[in-house]
Parts: structure tokens; sequence; C-alpha cells
């Protein structure tokens, strides 16, 4: 695993994911400020799309600084290996239906997300093979990204019965919300897109600082 891979799945202290990016200017402002790890969204019909093409204008010149992850929603192969094979990505990320079989398939390091909508939606959730899972709210059809917060309940529930398995916490984060998130749930990483932006894609760097600030000061678990 590499060393930012290990950095942000610790379990030990919280980090920060910041999904969502479209711009180079905002991914080298990311990585500057030190924030664990950036999504780059691939999945056509979210708001928050970035084309291949000018992902790979700016992914290159930040590997070895901050972890570049791919968001896949039910992907072609063909797409996910591309991105692989010209070396874009350090970690897999997918919010669809997608098996375990599938995921496995890309020989690479993989989170999976699952959307919690009560107690049974975490029922094997424990995916095996995955590095990481990530909880996010039930949204049919959407796929995460809706802005709406789960059951912190339900997610510490889940970290207490898996406690060597790293959860990213998703939904609804926002600077006004994380360190009680961080508190009640004790996550690996919280995972913010709506909570740091002025509008979908363009990120607001007070927002980003105020989030890094919470997890920078969250207790370990």
């Amino acid at each position: 695993m590499s060393d930012h891979l290990s950095t942000f799945l610790a379990t030990a202290r919280p980090s920060l994911k910041i999904c969502g990016v479209r711009s180079g200017a905002d991914a080298e402002r990311l990585a500057g400020l030190g924030v664990e790890a950036l999504g780059i969204n691939f999945w056509p019909a979210s708001k928050r799309f970035c084309d291949p093409e000018a992902a790979a204008g700016f992914l290159p010149g930040l590997a070895g600084r901050i972890l570049r992850v791919g968001v896949f929603v039910n992907p072609e192969p063909a797409a996910v290996r591309d991105l692989l094979d010209r070396r874009l990505l350090d970690l897999l990320q997918f919010h669809g239906d997608e098996s375990l079989p599938f995921c496995r398939q890309f020989e690479a390091p993989f989170v999976k997300a699952i959307g919690v909508e009560n107690p049974d939606s975490l029922d094997g959730a424990a995916f095996d093979g995955a590095r990481g899972i990530l909880l996010d709210a039930h949204a049919p059809g959407a796929y995460g990204g809706t802005g709406e917060t789960i059951d912190w309940a339900l997610a510490a529930n889940f970290i207490r019965q898996h406690p060597e398995l790293p959860v990213i916490l998703a939904g609804g984060i926002t600077p006004d919300n994380a360190a009680e998130a961080l508190d009640t749930v004790r996550p690996a990483a919280l995972d913010v897109a709506s909570g740091a932006e002025s509008a979908p894609g363009v990120k607001d760097f007070a927002k980003v600082e105020a989030l890094l600030e919470a997890t920078r000061s969250a207790p370990g678990r």
C-alpha cells in the first residue's frame, strides 16, 4: 500500500477526501493544503462529472502529493483500465451496483460505497477484498451525492463491529457538523463534496480549511 493510501485509510486519525474535483487549479490547491485525498467523478450522469481527458491534464502532476481517487458508477471495465494504465489513479471508488468480482478484476486498491437506509443496509457490507467501505446516504438511482446525512449511530455501530476495517463517512458532511460526525462515528476519513463547495464542482476553500481543522482536531480512535 502506498504511503498516501496508508495514511488516508489509517484508523488512528481521521483524514479528509474532497470529492467532485473538476479543475487542476482546485486540485493543486487541495494538495498544497495537505488534504489527504481528492475524488474525480467519472460518472457521466453526475453534476460533478469530470471528462477523463480533462482529468488526464492535471492528475499526473499530483502523483505522490495527494491520493487520487477515481469515482465510478457501474463503469465499463475498459474505461477503468485505461485510467489505470495511464497511471492517473491511486484508488478506485465504486458507487454503483458493482459485484465483488467486478471490483477485484482490476487488481487495484478499491473502496466500495454502501447506501445506508436502515440496519439491513449494512448486512454483508464488509466487502471482502475492499481496502475500505464508504457509507453514504441511500439514494436509489442517484448513487450518492445527495447531500443527505445518514444515521450516524448505524455507522458507529458498524465500526464497532468491524474495528479493523477503514470506514469513510459521506453524506451531508459540512463544516458545521464535521466535528460532531467525527466524534460520533470515529471514521477513518470524511468524504465531502457539496459541503466543500460554493456550487457543484466549485470548491470553497474556506469550507475546505474548516473541514481540515475538524479532522486535524478530532480525537483518534
